[in-house]
């Protein structure tokens, strides 16, 4: 057998022979065509061919037997870009595990190729692009449905375990380059899942890396989530399903060919119901899931919560909730993380809201993060089926006695007036407790209705409506519709005076500032949304549907209560189940039975499903 020879040869010279350059002779012809020639050398670089005397396996097992020489071509063959992208995954077994055991070698005795090594690994965690070439022209990059992705991405997960037994920095240097690969956040569904997906799996068996990893793929589903308003998508879901209808009442009318080739554009697809017609919703929703699943993976073990575990995922996310979430303002979905993750254990939700309380009260935090907890406080405890009564009556007992609390320092101060910019925390507690009151005034009430009543006349809300701050003018008017309809109801406060009197006061709002006098437009100038408005996302769904309180609609007696309105031009549009109540003219109870879901959520396209909490090849570290 042949030893391994290095080649180099001129560029554009291979099938030249030597004896060419000598039959040149002295004539101008042969000079100048030697002058190019030796331009094309110096100009250049080299090219390098390396050719080995056998199989890359006969080149391991002679390193074995201490035959080093082909194995440092190996190596030399390895630090070459374009080399490291040689094919060994679609290997056979044998190739495969010799290369693992290679990789394992290489990186102890040459540290300098854990990077290359590490990065061509990451590179293998998203399906193979496929380019249809017509000419010169690229007509398609699709994702390669390949039926050996989860086979290949476990020999990936594989050789990273390995070389951290070599290298136990591994976790710090690959960090970064999850980072770097990361596709971009408008590549295909596909390539986004498989890529989450085996970032989920590293966070297994790297712990040390889990934090970093579920703050860079929440991060990336924010980017997803602010461009994919709820409203958008609702949009896209309505007009496919008109289209759809049409579709079908016209059909047989037109056959033509670019109809057809049209229709899954317009149309949602039968076979996948779950599928979302807004692109950026169908990504959202295909990596929520994903992270949901993960969630419920990681803390249940045989069906039954594991609260060390739980603790320690909590710590993780509430520290990426308070840094990504908190000063977010409108995000849809991507909280939902925590609101299922609080749904596991009652002590979770309540760790939850005590965090919410102190970032709430805490006058060091900027005045936009103390608004923002207020409204997540007022959301969770409205939707939250698993909060029980007498978590919801502590949460309103806190808030209500901070707000008198608050009241009181304000009676004999000279900033005693409406204005959001001084109060404006003081205004997002008011309307997360009227919030709360609204959603959960039946369940206060129920039972012994004298002391249910009895309880809600100790909050004393008059004080609170009737205060100089006079919350009902900033708070969102269709909360203020609803409050002042149950509370006058049960004959509790009597806010349509107050009402009926903001709505009169037009005039501009003068306040006293560091540089003079400015005007301030009457308006609603309140930073609210309610985080944990009604989820649209189908496959998300179906995980949060169990632990979720919907809206119930008013009787036909309430709504007859409710029609002292506010002006309609105040009332504003919120996609919201509670907030389209307030047009329904029947005494009818809106419900859903809460569906039941997958631990291991798979989606329809899908062969990744969810990354288990353990890693199935023995490869412990």
């Amino acid at each position: 057998m042949a030893a391994p020879v290095l080649h180099t040869r001129l560029p554009g010279s291979a099938s030249a022979p030597a004896s060419a350059v000598k039959t040149l002779g002295p004539s101008r012809t042969g000079i100048s065509d030697m002058l190019a020639l030796e331009n094309d050398f110096f100009n250049s670089p080299p090219r390098k061919t390396v050719r080995f005397g056998g199989t890359v396996t006969e080149v391991l097992l002679k390193y074995k037997k201490g035959e080093t020489n082909d194995f440092e071509l190996l190596k030399n063959q390895l630090s070459d870009p374009d080399i490291k992208r040689l094919p060994w995954l679609n290997r056979s077994q044998t190739v495969v595990e010799e290369y693992l055991a290679f990789l394992g070698n290489l990186v102890s005795a040459q540290t300098v190729f854990l990077r290359p090594c590490l990065s061509m690994i990451a590179s293998h965690f998203v399906p193979p692009r496929v380019i249809i070439k017509e000419g010169d022209v690229d007509v398609s990059d699709s994702d390669d449905e390949d039926e050996n992705l989860p086979g290949n991405f476990d020999t990936c997960h594989r050789a990273l375990q390995i070389i951290a037994r070599y290298v136990p920095s591994t976790p710090w240097f690959l960090m970064p380059i999850l980072v770097e690969k990361f596709p971009f956040v408008r590549k295909s569904e596909r390539t986004l899942e498989c890529y989450v997906h085996n970032l989920l799996r590293i966070s297994v068996y790297f712990p040390t890396l889990r934090h970093e990893i579920l703050e860079l793929i929440i991060e990336k589903l924010l980017k997803l989530d602010v461009n994919a308003s709820r409203q958008d998508i609702e949009d896209a879901e309505e007009t496919a399903a008109q289209t759809c209808i049409g579709a079908d009442s016209t059909e047989g009318l037109f056959n033509m060919d670019e109809d057809e080739e049209t229709e899954h554009v317009t149309k949602a697809d039968p076979e996948q119901p779950d599928q979302m017609v807004h692109p950026v919703a169908e990504r959202l929703d295909i990596l929520l899931s994903l992270l949901l699943s993960y969630i419920k993976d990681v803390c249940y073990i045989d069906g039954k919560i594991d609260n060390n575990k739980t603790k320690d995922l909590y710590r993780d996310l509430i520290n990426i909730f308070d840094k990504l979430l908190l000063p977010t303002h409108a995000s849809c979905h991507v909280q939902f993380f925590m609101f299922y993750l609080c749904s596991f254990k009652l002590g979770f939700a309540e760790a939850f809201l005590e965090h919410l309380w102190k970032k709430l009260q805490d006058p060091n935090n900027p005045a936009i993060i103390r608004q923002a907890a207020g409204n997540y406080i007022g959301s969770f405890l409205a939707r939250a089926k698993f909060i029980p009564l007498i978590t919801i009556k502590s949460c309103l007992d806190l808030l209500v006695n901070w707000l008198h609390i608050y009241l009181n320092n304000q009676d004999s101060g000279t900033k005693a007036f409406c204005d959001v910019a001084l109060h404006g925390p003081f205004y997002s507690a008011c309307q997360a407790v009227f919030y709360t009151f609204v959603f959960r005034h039946k369940q206060l009430l129920s039972g012994n209705l004298k002391e249910g009543l009895r309880y809600l006349q100790s909050l004393n809300f008059e004080r609170i409506v009737m205060s100089q701050l006079n919350p009902l003018k900033i708070c969102l008017p269709s909360v203020v519709n609803f409050f002042a309809a149950i509370t006058n109801k049960y004959q509790l406060v009597f806010c349509y005076t107050i009402i009926e009197r903001n709505n009169r006061q037009m005039l501009p709002v003068i306040r006293n500032t560091a540089g003079g006098d400015s005007v301030q437009t009457c308006t609603n100038p309140l930073d609210t949304f309610f985080p944990f408005d009604p989820c649209v996302l189908k496959r998300s769904k179906k995980f949060i549907d169990p632990v979720y309180q919907i809206w119930e609609d008013m009787s036909a007696e309430e709504l007859q209560e409710f029609k002292k309105p506010i002006k309609k031009e105040m009332v504003e549009d919120e996609d919201d189940d509670f907030l389209k109540g307030e047009v329904a003219q029947n005494d009818t109870v809106i419900g859903i039975t809460p569906s039941s879901f997958d631990a291991h959520f798979r989606s329809p396209s899908s062969s990744v499903g969810s990354p288990p909490a353990w890693y199935v090849p023995g490869q412990s570290l």
